[in-house]
């Protein structure tokens, strides 16, 4: 076995006061292989996004904080390392891409500077080198004429230009690890579609790692090989991608797949059905009920569920989903 690059344990994330902490994340584990690529999935509220923010050690603490876990990133204790290396690791060794750009671009800053910054923070370059790079960079990720660009500020591009820019701030540097926090969500589907192959193009190219945080699994689909469902702040099910989609072994997962957009039939028209939708909504970190989390919502559920949550049960290979379902010795 290969040790991974990024091999998270027991991550827990909590706020609130130490006395009365909330976990929002509780207990999650995943590793990622050198030039894999992992997807996490889940609704809003699920402690995806949190989880991904962790590894860079961004949670604003207070009022959140880490209070377990291990986040092992190429044999380094992310969380054991001093808070002023953390910096040395960010844009270099892990890259982070977040959903909207307009919010994380400098609006006052031309994209060639804000770039080029990245490479001045980290890469030992002459000015004239770092323009190079920061040229070659916008080229790679399907910038238009990049050179005539560089004096450009991001209210000058569209959606899906400003993503290209963010996505060549986080490449910059070569990183060992990209982790992207749902980039496609406010994008037009045909411009999902090319940001997708492009950062399948870019991890190809790059020997990139990828973490792909999305609520969306047939993004997922295209972009991943294996697949961490999470609900409620814990991981509920994991797996490789095609066992993912033909043996869910979740009951959120089935949901989650139930709800993909789908145009069925044949002939001469579409028979569009009807968008599934999971009832209920995620339970809030202060009051989740005792038990399995997605038991108020689950059409499954045995009285177990309500009782007592569900350790990860092994389905073949590397699959595991945390259902009462999945043991033989429940009914």
């Amino acid at each position: 076995m290969t040790t991974p690059l990024l091999d998270i344990t027991d991550l827990t994330i909590e706020f609130g006061p130490p006395a009365r902490p909330v976990k929002a994340v509780d207990g999650v584990a995943f590793a990622i292989e050198a030039g894999g690529s992992v997807g996490v999935v889940g609704e809003s509220g699920s402690g995806k996004s949190l989880t991904a923010l962790a590894i860079l050690r961004l949670i604003p603490d207070p009022p959140g904080r880490i209070s377990a876990g291990r986040i092992v990133f190429a044999g380094t204790d992310l969380l054991g390392l001093p808070r002023e290396r953390m910096p040395d690791i960010r844009g270099r060794e892990i890259a982070m891409i977040f959903q909207e750009p307009m919010s994380s671009l400098n609006p006052v800053m031309t994209i060639g500077d804000q770039i080029a910054e990245v490479l001045y923070l980290h890469e030992q370059l002459s000015r004239r080198e770092r323009r190079a790079r920061v040229i070659a960079t916008l080229a790679s990720v399907g910038m238009p004429a990049p050179e005539e660009r560089l004096g450009a500020f991001p209210h000058q591009f569209s959606g899906g230009m400003r993503q290209r820019v963010m996505i060549a701030m986080a490449v910059a540097c070569n990183p060992k690890l990209l982790i992207a926090d749902e980039p496609t969500t406010a994008l037009d589907v045909t411009v999902q579609a090319q940001v997708l192959t492009l950062m399948r193009q870019l991890r190809t190219r790059l020997n990139t790692a990828l973490l792909f945080v999305s609520h969306d699994l047939g993004v997922i689909a295209e972009i991943a090989d294996r697949v961490v469902v999470m609900y409620a702040g814990k991981v509920v099910e994991t797996g490789e991608v095609r066992d993912i989609f033909r043996y869910p072994g979740h009951p959120y997962t089935q949901a989650l797949l139930q709800s993909i957009p789908r145009v069925e039939g044949g002939g001469g028209g579409d028979d569009r059905r009807r968008l599934y939708q999971i009832p209920g909504g995620v339970p809030s970190p202060a009051a989740r009920p005792p038990g399995c989390p997605f038991a108020p919502r689950c059409p499954s559920r045995l009285a177990i569920c309500t009782q007592e949550m569900p350790p990860m049960f092994a389905l073949g290979g590397t699959h595991q989903a945390a259902c009462w379902r999945n043991d033989g010795a429940v009914s």
